[in-house]
């Protein structure tokens, strides 16, 4: 195993036991290998070796041909790690995209370059710069360097990924394709219930900004086609890179815990038109609460106190 493997699975499993014992993933849930590795935006390589070192202490419990699930008896010592671990292994990336956002780097480097300005090893450079190619802000050039990307830098680029996505997220409900599946819709309303009976004010924030994502990339899925997912997924990376800083609002979270549970039920009722166009509602309040153009752009949001929602 690689250091820079190590690394990043050891941030997966990290973040995983948070949610684990926070009681946002409870006793007996399915841990999928390929769902964590879309959340997190990394390859599955690391989860499994994140999965395998939780199943070693228990954690965690793999059963044949259906793969791991959270032990209902959770052994007894277990500690999650403290929020400054986990943030402190992220540190690297949110310093790079911070220094980027705000003009401190220019948009084309060397790795050489980022090794002597931050005093980062070869190996840790090379792991941010795949993560950010990897969430759609940075790209190798041809030949040598790399550039980082104006897609999630400008106010009009958060206001279009917005409007996107109340383009694509309705539209996808209405699919000829689209297929209710009562298996993730329960999985969804146990997750939103969940945060609100408590889990928004003890769960780490991070999970909390996840656990809004997945329920949006988990209903598109079930248009079928692909295509809608992928691009659901590439701009909610780009998104979370623009949102980072932004202190989670946790009061917000119940209003958005509510309407997902409403759209929820009307799935599961089969309206599947009246859902859709509630998730365009939905999608269209959370565009006037967050939009940038409306807030009146600045390089320094967390000095505004803008919070984030993770809709």
């Amino acid at each position: 195993m690689t250091g820079r493997t190590s690394e990043l699975s050891q941030r997966i499993s990290n973040r995983l036991l948070h949610e684990i014992l926070s009681g946002a993933l409870p006793g007996g849930h399915h841990i999928s290998a390929q769902q964590v590795a879309d959340r997190y935006g990394v390859s599955r390589t690391p989860v499994r070796e994140a999965l395998e070192g939780l199943e070693g202490q228990e954690v965690l419990v793999r059963q044949p041909n259906r793969g791991f699930f959270v032990a209902n008896d959770l052994p007894t010592g277990v500690t999650p790690p403290p929020d400054a671990v986990v943030a402190d292994q992220d540190n690297g990336y949110q310093r790079l995209a911070d220094d980027w956002l705000t003009n401190k780097i220019p948009d084309e480097v060397t790795e050489q370059f980022l090794r002597q300005r931050y005093g980062w090893t070869k190996a840790k450079v090379g792991d941010l710069l795949i993560r950010a190619a990897r969430e759609g802000w940075a790209e190798r050039k041809e030949g040598y360097g790399w550039r980082f990307l104006p897609v999630a830098k400008t106010p009009e680029a958060f206001d279009q990924i917005y409007r996107l996505r109340m383009a694509i997220e309705p539209t996808a409900m209405l699919e000829p394709t689209f297929e209710l599946d009562h298996k993730v819709l329960s999985e969804q309303r146990r997750i939103q219930e969940g945060m609100l009976n408590g889990e928004i004010n003890t769960a780490p924030g991070e999970t909390l900004l996840e656990n809004g994502s997945l329920f949006h990339e988990e209903i598109i899925k079930l248009s079928g086609n692909p295509f809608f997912l992928m691009a659901l997924q590439r701009v909610n990376r780009m998104r979370r890179l623009m949102e980072y800083r932004a202190e989670v609002n946790r009061e917000r979270l119940i209003e958005q815990c509510t309407e997902h549970l409403e759209i929820l039920s009307l799935l599961e009722a089969g309206e599947i038109i009246d859902a859709s166009y509630r998730m365009r509602q939905h999608l269209s309040g959370a565009l006037k609460r967050k939009s940038p153009l409306t807030w009146g752009w600045a390089a320094d949001k967390s000095a505004r106190g803008d919070h984030s929602d993770g809709e």
